[in-house]
């Protein structure tokens, strides 16, 4: 088992929830309807809603349950932003007519409030929890011997269905020397704060945790092979987060090439050196696909997960899977949203697919960077800059963009300090095929940064008044005045 430290009060709660020491495995209960195997997000949520509409179900951890979102990424990487984001509130105070004294950044005492909201989190996902919902938990490594069974612990499970929700782990890439560094399972256990950071990968973690550590007092290296941070975002959203980490004094490297790693010293293929306390890996997820026997279960895989269709069914006409082991967007609410359609797929034969999912995302920078939809068609960009609430919060960097169909929104691009929240309200307009006039209708509070998007309606309702429209309304409304 990887270990979590500081091994103190808090994470001992967390693994005594998770991955009890005195847990034993219950006795196998003949034929189950669903097994699951892997207990993090999308297993869970397969297990509940399997165990919740009757059927018997097992769920088999080898780990941590609760997976990465609750041990490695989601919950622990927001308590970390959370804080620095409060220390950059702070040294930004003077703008509102504060003055605060000298920031001191306590780091172990940030580190000490992540472990304790972690832990407090984790009775959600216990075994215990699953237990009471009627759950079978298995702890231990699981592995194919048939088309339709498991083994686990030495005991072997009989199955109707299956779903794999195994998810994914950090990739590291091969770079000459490099041996000791951090990734997202490891950098929460840091005690001290890394006088000298080094980030290798651009992508929604390393920008993340880039800014994160920078505002703590790290000096930051970001390293992107690439010419841009943040390649899968917007042009624009990515050029404003790169002006701001720069602003902050995050050091951006592109096209980074690394042809060494020496010790702590990272050797560019420019010549240049860079000499740091510790380095980051942050280049993206790899499936957990191996130790599972997946040829004895005659389910197909390639480097990129387990193979499924638009329903989620593997070649395995019983067995499924959901969640990162299988999907090319590896986030934690598109785990909870495929485990709902293995359900329903699994258990009672339906055709519901995956890839008709509108699935919104949100990369936790300051601001935030959420995206939904297509982006292709129309292309409506409005500027937080012009939006009252923004301006009062002293928050103008931003943009909405809303790419359009005639009047049918297909997808949008947010760049503001809540932009996850906001982002809600038009997935909600693309999964129910509304137009925009329905959100130009619609009253928003203010003033709020939401307004943005009451703004671009409005804004695509002005070009709908062309000179022809102008004339004869004008035409009206001098008849009116008789």
């Amino acid at each position: 088992m990887k270990l979590l430290e500081p091994w103190d009060e808090h994470n001992q709660a967390l693994v005594e929830n998770v991955h009890p020491s005195d847990w034993v495995n219950p006795r196998p209960a003949g034929r189950y309807n669903l097994v699951v195997i892997g207990a993090g997000t999308a297993g869970l949520v397969t297990a509940a809603g399997a165990a919740g509409l009757g059927a018997k179900v097992a769920l088999i951890e080898r780990h941590l349950m609760g997976g990465d979102c609750l041990n490695y990424g989601c919950v622990p990487s927001k308590a970390i932003l959370r804080a620095a984001r409060a220390v950059a509130e702070v040294r930004a105070a003077e703008r509102f007519g504060i003055r605060a004294s000298d920031v001191q950044v306590d780091f172990p005492r940030i580190m000490e409030r992540m472990r304790r909201l972690r832990a407090k989190i984790s009775p959600h996902d216990s075994a215990k929890r699953f237990r009471e919902l009627g759950v079978d938990v298995f702890i231990g490594e699981a592995r194919f011997v048939g088309p339709q069974a498991i083994e686990v612990a030495g005991q072997q499970l009989q199955f109707a269905k299956a779903v794999i929700a195994t998810g994914a782990r950090p990739a590291v890439p091969e770079i000459q020397g490099l041996a000791s560094y951090l990734t997202n399972e490891t950098v929460f256990n840091l005690a001290s704060l890394p006088r000298r950071l080094a980030v290798i990968g651009g992508g929604p973690i390393g920008c993340e945790l880039a800014q994160a550590f920078q505002r703590f007092g790290a000096e930051v290296f970001l390293l992107q092979r690439g010419d841009r941070i943040l390649p899968r975002d917007d042009p624009d959203a990515a050029r404003i987060i790169s002006d701001t980490l720069r602003r902050e004094g995050v050091r951006i490297v592109t096209d980074a090439k690394i042809a060494r790693i020496d010790g702590q010293r990272i050797h560019l293929a420019s010549n240049e050196v860079i000499e740091v306390d510790e380095i980051l890996v942050a280049t993206g997820r790899a499936p957990n696909v191996e130790d599972l026997n997946l040829e004895a279960a005659e389910v197909a895989y390639t480097k990129a997960g387990v193979t499924v269709n638009a329903h989620l069914r593997t070649t395995n006409p019983r067995i499924y899977a959901a969640g990162d082991v299988c999907l090319p967007h590896k986030f934690t609410h598109l785990a909870d949203a495929t485990a709902r359609v293995a359900i329903q797929n699994a258990l009672f034969g339906g055709r519901k697919k995956w890839t008709s999912l509108v699935v919104p995302w949100c990369t936790y920078i300051d601001p935030e960077i959420a995206h939904v939809g297509g982006t292709s068609g129309q292309v409506l960009t409005q500027r937080m800059e012009n939006v009252d609430r923004a301006i009062l919060d002293d928050a103008p960097e931003g943009i909405l963009k809303l790419y359009l169909e005639k009047d049918r929104i297909l997808g949008a691009t947010i760049v503001a300090p809540h932009a996850g929240e906001i982002v809600s309200e038009l997935t909600l307009a693309i999964t129910n095929g509304m137009r925009i006039g329905a959100v130009a209708q619609t009253i928003h509070c203010y003033p709020t940064q939401a307004e943005i998007i009451k703004r671009a309606a409005d804004a695509y309702n002005r070009t709908r008044l062309t000179p022809r429209v102008r004339k004869w309304l004008g035409r009206w409304l001098r008849w009116s005045r008789r």
